[in-house]
């Protein structure tokens, strides 16, 4: 990747294909990472996220995390030296990428003077979105017929003791898998993985009706309705600039110690 930048703020380019990952890594910095095109992913323990280009996110510095790439991506590298960064938000936080956001971003990449760089870090800093959006977060089960189940579930839309008889356990003994491993029910488990299963769907566009389906749900209105209460905004919305609201305080006060 190369990079530039001698300011808060250190930007690079990189190419990823479709399918490649980055393994489990963290920065001594700051990191907010966007896609100019294609769509990219991020996972943060159990929780995951998916980027088009319409969408970042901030990654505290030294939070693990892997990236990869859903589609082929234009990933851009912005990192955010703690010690100068006027935000500091202490969790995983989207932000929208508006277009005037999106032209700041490019600009710098392009690595102008000093002065001009320091002024255009400053307006990156001021027009930074955060998305009131939940995290999809799937623990994966220990419990080696539960993860025979996880297999199952997004092409098999039958109850937990069904899918119990087709693995050789009883709904009692998987349902306490769940808990147990999980820290949720079954039905709550079964929801998350396929809200996120429907993430990269939704980012290419796919009809509202077609993802419902891929992804278990016998109706679009389930599915919308589904992934409303758990993640806060409908699915339409969740990539879309309507669901970006500004903090009542400017982001250069947010999570300053």
């Amino acid at each position: 990747m190369s990079s530039t930048g001698q300011g808060a703020m250190l930007l690079g380019e990189l190419r990823l294909p479709a399918g490649a990952w980055y393994p489990w890594h963290e920065h001594p910095v700051h990191q907010l990472v966007w896609a100019a095109e294609g769509v990219v992913a991020v996972g943060i323990g159990e929780a995951h996220w998916v980027l088009p280009p319409t969408r970042a996110l901030w990654v505290p510095a030294g939070v693990p995390h892997r990236t990869g790439a859903v589609a082929n991506a234009e990933l851009r590298g912005v990192y955010a030296d703690p010690q100068k960064c006027p935000v500091a938000w202490a969790q995983p936080r989207i932000v929208a990428v508006g277009p005037l956001l999106r032209e700041l971003l490019e600009y710098l990449t392009g690595n102008p003077a000093q002065g001009a760089r320091e002024r255009a870090e400053a307006v990156v800093f001021d027009v930074l979105e955060p998305v009131d959006v939940a995290p999809i977060v799937v623990p994966s089960p220990e419990d080696p017929r539960a993860r025979d189940v996880e297999a199952m579930v997004l092409a098999d839309r039958r109850g937990l003791a069904e899918l119990g008889r087709a693995v050789g356990a009883s709904e009692r003994t998987l349902a306490r898998a769940f808990v147990r491993d999980c820290r949720m029910t079954f039905g709550t488990w079964r929801t998350q993985v396929r809200l996120r299963a429907s993430l990269p769907l939704l980012a290419d566009g796919l009809p509202m009706t077609t993802v419902a389906h891929r992804v278990g749900y016998a109706t679009a209105s389930a599915f919308v309705a589904a992934f409303r209460r758990a993640v806060g905004v409908p699915p339409g919305a969740y990539f879309t600039a309507a669901t970006a609201t500004r903090a009542t305080t400017s982001p250069r006060s947010i999570g300053r110690s």
